[in-house]
């Protein structure tokens, strides 16, 4: 059975963004983390070694993988700055168009500084794919 890494823990998030190199990266990291916060009324938890999510719910694929993830989240990385929003709503892309800077993988947004971003558009973001996914996962509180 495929064993999940990036679980919910309890190691410090506050120690976690101490511990990141650039201090530009750092206080845009405790930037996010008020944001975050702020948005989703959750506690910011650490998911696997470099994750900073908010609430959590879970899912399950029509193939029969699931698995428990946080509903938003962010991880202040090397290279950038990942944000973790839902996928699959229509919803996400619009936003995006008046986010700022930032370019998108699979599943994250890329940004390299919060100073490049609307935040506006960010808290919309995060309030966007709580619902999105509460609606996607209703029988899930967390």
């Amino acid at each position: 059975m495929y064993e999940l890494k990036t679980k919910e823990n309890d190691n410090s998030v506050i120690e976690f963004i101490e511990n990141v190199d650039s201090p530009k990266k750092r206080e845009d990291a405790y930037k996010l983390l008020d944001v975050f916060t702020e948005t989703t009324g959750y506690p910011a938890k650490m998911w696997g070694p470099s994750i900073i999510g908010f609430g959590a719910y879970h899912y399950k694929y029509a193939s029969g993988h699931e698995g428990d993830a946080p509903l938003v989240g962010f991880s202040p990385r090397k290279a950038k700055i990942s944000l973790y929003f839902a996928t699959g709503d229509t919803e996400r892309e619009q936003l995006l168009e008046d986010f700022g800077k930032h370019k998108t993988g699979k599943a994250c947004v890329y940004i390299n500084k919060t100073a490049d971003i609307d935040v506006d558009v960010l808290k919309a973001l995060i309030n966007q794919s709580v619902k999105f996914l509460r609606e996607t996962y209703p029988e899930q509180e967390g």
